[in-house]
C-alpha cells in the first residue's frame, strides 16, 4: 500500500503545478538555509581525533606579571616559554610530549622552472607526527637523536613534494631552507584536520596547512624566529638567546597520555612545577595550573564563536517560516480534494488510511524539496567559500550532512503535512457526497 501511495503521491505533484512547485520551492529554500549553517557549524565544532582526543592535553600556566592582576583573571597568554617547554619536554610525562612553533622560511627549489618562493611550515618534535597519526607518502620522521642534535632534517606535506620533486621520491635529498641544507626524511599524506588543533594560537583554526616540518631544536640552532603570536610582558636583553632565556611566551605544548585516567597525576605534576617554579621567583600570579583535551582546548578558545550559534538558530528561525508558508499552502491544496476523501471514505476507506495516503504525499514533496535544497545547499556553500581562504576549508558537505538534508527535508514536510492531513480526515462523506 505504500508504494502505491507513493506512486500516487508523485502522480499528485502534476495536480496544481503552480502550488506544488511554490511548496517545493519553499521548503528548499528553507532547508538549503538551515542546511549550509549547520554544515558550516558541524564542520567547525567537529572533533578532529575522536579516537584520542580525551588524551591529548594541553598544560596552560600564567606567567603574566601581577601589575593589573585580579585573582579569577585570564592567563596572560595561551602559549608558554621556551624555558616552560624545555623542561615539560624533559619531564618524562605522558606517552607523548611536543612544543610547537609557527616557521615562515625560504625555500631555494632545484628545479630551474621553480623560483625561490617563502613556505609556512612548523617546528615540532619528533614525537608529533606519532601524537597526531599523520600519515606518511614516503619515508617517516626523524628520530630522537635528531631532536636532541637539532638536526638539519626536514618532513614535507605532500603538495610541497610535488612542487618541489613532481612524481620523485624525494626522501633522501637534501633541500634548501633559509640557506641551509636539510635533508628530507619524509612526505607526508594527505593530512587535513579541520579545526586545526594543533596550533590554533597564532595560525587559526581554519588557516591553510603547513607546508614542512623541521625540529624545534634545528629551528632555534638556525635562530629562527617564531611566526606566529609572541608575548612578551617585559623589556629582555638583544640576542636570541635572551629570547630563549625570556618570559616571552610563543610555544604550544601538547601531551599525549597513555589513558584518560592519567590526567590527574598529570595535574598534580604541572601544580608541583608550578609551585617549584614559584619559589625560584616565576610564576609571580599564583593563578590556576589548567589542563585541556582536545575538545576543553577549543571550547576555551572559542573555536566556534556565539555568531556562528545565532547565525545557526536564525536559519533554523528561518526554516520554521518556510514552514508555516508550506502549511498554509497544503491546506489549500488538500482543501480542493474534499469531494475525492468524501468519495473514498462513502466507498470504506477509513481515517486512517487516508492520513496515511496524504501523508505519504507530503513525503513526496518533502523528498522533492530535499533534492533542490541540496542543490541549493551545494551552491551556498560555494558563494560562501568564495568570500575567504578560512571559509574555503568548513565549507563543505559530507555524507553526514548529505544524510540529514534529506532527513530534515522529509522529516519538515511531514511536520508541516500533520495539519492539512488531520484537517483532510475530518472530511464527512455525507456532505461531500450531498454538495455533489
Amino acid at each position: 500500500m505504500f508504494s502505491y501511495y507513493f506512486k500516487l503521491g508523485l502522480r499528485n505533484l502534476r495536480r496544481n503545478p503552480a502550488l506544488t512547485a511554490l511548496m517545493v520551492l519553499t521548503l528548499a529554500v528553507g532547508v538549503a538555509a538551515s542546511i549550509s549553517t549547520l554544515t558550516i557549524l558541524h564542520v567547525m565544532s567537529g572533533d578532529p581525533m575522536p579516537h584520542k582526543s580525551n588524551r591529548l592535553i594541553v598544560p596552560l600556566f600564567d606567567n603574566g606579571p601581577t601589575k593589573g592582576y585580579a585573582p579569577g583573571d585570564e592567563p596572560n597568554d595561551n602559549q608558554l616559554s621556551y624555558g616552560d617547554v624545555q623542561r615539560l619536554l624533559a619531564s618524562g610525562k605522558g606517552e607523548r610530549r611536543t612544543a610547537i612553533m609557527g616557521i615562515g622560511a625560504s625555500i631555494e627549489p632545484d628545479r630551474k622552472d621553480v623560483g625561490a618562493f617563502i613556505a609556512t611550515g612548523a617546528g615540532p618534535t619528533k614525537d608529533f607526527f606519532a601524537m597526531f597519526d599523520v600519515p606518511f607518502l614516503h619515508g617517516g620522521a626523524w628520530s630522537e637523536a635528531d631532536d636532541k642534535a637539532g638536526a638539519d632534517v626536514i618532513v614535507l606535506t605532500r603538495k610541497l613534494s610535488e612542487k618541489l620533486y613532481g612524481d620523485e621520491v624525494p626522501v633522501g635529498r637534501r633541500m634548501k631552507l633559509n640557506g641551509h641544507e636539510f635533508l628530507i626524511t619524509g612526505v607526508m599524506d594527505k593530512w587535513d584536520p579541520i579545526p586545526r588543533f594543533y596550533r590554533v594560537v597564532g595560525a587559526g583554526a581554519f588557516s591553510t596547512e603547513d607546508e614542512f616540518f623541521i625540529p624545534l631544536s634545528s629551528a632555534t640552532r638556525h635562530e629562527i624566529f617564531n611566526s606566529g603570536n609572541t608575548n612578551c610582558t617585559a623589556d629582555r636583553a638583544p640576542g636570541y638567546q635572551a629570547f630563549l632565556d625570556s618570559e616571552c611566551t610563543w610555544l604550544q605544548f601538547w601531551f599525549e597520555l597513555r589513558s584518560a585516567s592519567d590526567r590527574a597525576d598529570l595535574q598534580n605534576w604541572l601544580d608541583a612545577y608550578a609551585a617549584e617554579q614559584r619559589k625560584l621567583g616565576r610564576l609571580q600570579r599564583n593563578a590556576p595550573n589548567k589542563l585541556f583535551d582536545l575538545m576543553e582546548w577549543m571550547e576555551y578558545l572559542k573555536i566556534v564563536g556565539n555568531d556562528n550559534k545565532l547565525s545557526a538558530w536564525l536559519a533554523f528561525g528561518f526554516l520554521v517560516l518556510c514552514l508555516v508558508n508550506t502549511i498554509g499552502l497544503l491546506l489549500a491544496k488538500f482543501s480542493v480534494r474534499a469531494s475525492e476523501v468524501g468519495v473514498r471514505r462513502a466507498l470504506g476507506a477509513s481515517r486512517k488510511e487516508i492520513f496515511h495516503q496524504f501523508l505519504v504525499e507530503t513525503a513526496v514533496v518533502g523528498l522533492v524539496g530535499g533534492v533542490l535544497g541540496l542543490a541549493l545547499s551545494f551552491g551556498a556553500l560555494a558563494l560562501i567559500a568564495m568570500q575567504s581562504k578560512a571559509l574555503t576549508i568548513v565549507a563543505h558537505m559530507d555524507w553526514v550532512m548529505l544524510i540529514v538534508t534529506f532527513a530534515m527535508a522529509v522529516g519538515s514536510a511531514i511536520l508541516a503535512g500533520l495539519l492539512p492531513t488531520w484537517r483532510a480526515c475530518q472530511v464527512t462523506p455525507a456532505l461531500q457526497l450531498k454538495s455533489q
